[in-house]
């Protein structure tokens, strides 16, 4: 009874594989109606042929059976009748008051219809003629076989042209896969020219589409943010220039600030640009991730109750990262916890531990948290929730996106989630070659 819940589970899932996957279905509707048409023909050849032909063949066999009757003689020779079985694929059985004697070992009791197969001979013995068992039960068998070997070559035939056929749907998954990933590069192969090698074209059309407006958008982000880099230096330039005046100092450095801001801006569009790119360069060295850690937490000058907790395990592995790069996802993910953690009991943690010998990087707050529709959206290009974390805690949106790229550069994973309470952002960045753990 131990093997009842495991095995009912495996049903489960063998039915659900079924109810999702086309081709099983497909193959089982062929099958079943193969199955269903041979037993409709072999249904209706058997009534077709069964009606009427006792009818015509009775008096022939009557007159066959009265011949071999005669032939065994009166009273029953065994001799004649062993003879008689020996040639012909037919059982003898003699039964009366001299005479018991059959061909076979098992006693043969016909239908009551078949009384015609049956002769009672002048001195009271009774033959009784029938088909050969051992003959009619072997021949049966092997059609049977052979039927079922039939049957499974055909569905077999079925499976082949059913994934043959079902190949472009394949290749139109794994394409709309690889244009949700942003890899545009390799179109969907067109393998037919029907209604799926349509579809596919259409997508692919899609897809360059998309593309093309992805690439537009880059550029004009690129060459505005390129635009804007001079005349912010000239605007910060001239407002650090302003002569001291009274009434002047204030203005100037809320000035400053948003200049400050518009900089940075700038700043995180270019380099969002240069790690969205297939092949971001990384400028990669062995690098000391829980040091690196510990600089990006003493620079960051926050006071004592609100400065973030490192907590990072021992022996942690040395990997070939870019530095540059993971202190500004450091600096972008602690600042984005500090920003949401305001009255928060406890402030924010960045742990370091080992994870299949790379490093598991995680940065949680204590804060609201946000709603769990809008996670996936997180780390989107300018996307800010609604709740708790607007505009006004900071930021335009790009913080999280940047450290997306970043982790995805360096071939991490990826992870947000409510911690309840907080957010927390899990980055796993992996082993070097040869050295990842089981």
């Amino acid at each position: 009874m131990a093997d009842a819940p495991p095995r009912a589970g495996r049903l489960r899932r063998a039915l659900r594989a079924v109810g999702h996957s086309l081709r099983l279905r497909l193959v089982a509707l062929f099958l079943l109606l193969a199955l269903a048409l041979a037993a409709s023909f072999l249904g209706g050849m058997q009534r077709a042929l069964s009606i009427g032909w006792k009818d015509a063949a009775r008096p022939l066999v009557a007159d066959y059976v009265d011949r071999l009757a005669a032939e065994i003689g009166s009273p029953p020779s065994v001799a004649r009748a062993q003879a008689l079985a020996e040639r012909l694929p037919i059982s003898v059985q003699i039964s009366g008051p001299a005479v018991n004697w059959r061909s076979e070992p098992e006693p043969r009791h016909g239908p009551r219809e078949l009384d015609f197969l049956r002769r009672t001979t002048a001195d009271g013995h009774q033959i009784e003629l029938g088909l050969s068992v051992p003959v009619w039960r072997e021949r049966p068998r092997r059609i049977g076989w052979m039927t079922l070997a039939v049957l499974l070559a055909l569905t077999l035939a079925a499976w082949g042209y059913v994934h043959r056929l079902l190949r472009p749907l394949r290749d139109i998954g794994a394409g709309a896969r690889r244009f949700g990933a942003g890899e545009f590069g390799q179109p969907i192969p067109v393998r037919r020219h029907d209604e799926l090698g349509d579809l596919a074209e259409g997508v692919n059309a899609m897809a360059a589409d998309i593309h093309q407006m992805l690439e537009a958008k880059r550029a004009l982000l690129l060459a505005i943010s390129h635009e804007l880099r001079s005349p912010l230096t000239r605007a910060r330039l001239h407002t650090e220039l302003l002569p001291e005046a009274p009434g002047v100092a204030g203005p100037r450095e809320a000035l400053l600030r948003e200049l400050a801001l518009m900089r940075d801006l700038v700043a995180d569009l270019l380099e969002s640009e240069r790690l969205a790119t297939r092949h971001a360069a990384l400028q990669r060295e062995p690098t000391d991730l829980a040091a690196l850690a510990r600089e990006v937490v003493d620079a960051m000058g926050a006071g004592p109750d609100a400065a973030p907790r490192l907590l990072a395990a021992p022996g942690l592995p040395v990997l070939a990262l870019d530095p540059a790069r993971m202190r500004l996802l450091l600096r972008n993910l602690l600042g984005n916890a500090l920003r949401h953690s305001a009255g928060a009991a406890r402030p924010p943690e960045l742990r370091l531990s080992p994870e299949r010998g790379g490093i598991r990087l995680s940065v949680r707050d204590h804060g609201p948290g946000v709603d769990e529709a809008v996670l996936p959206q997180l780390a989107q290009p300018f996307y800010r929730p609604d709740a708790a974390r607007a505009r006004a805690g900071g930021g335009v949106g790009l913080g999280l996106y940047l450290c997306r790229l970043v982790a995805q550069a360096h071939g991490a994973s990826w992870q947000v989630r409510n911690a309840h309470p907080g957010l927390e952002v899990r980055v796993d960045l992996p082993a070097p070659a040869g050295r990842e753990r089981a």
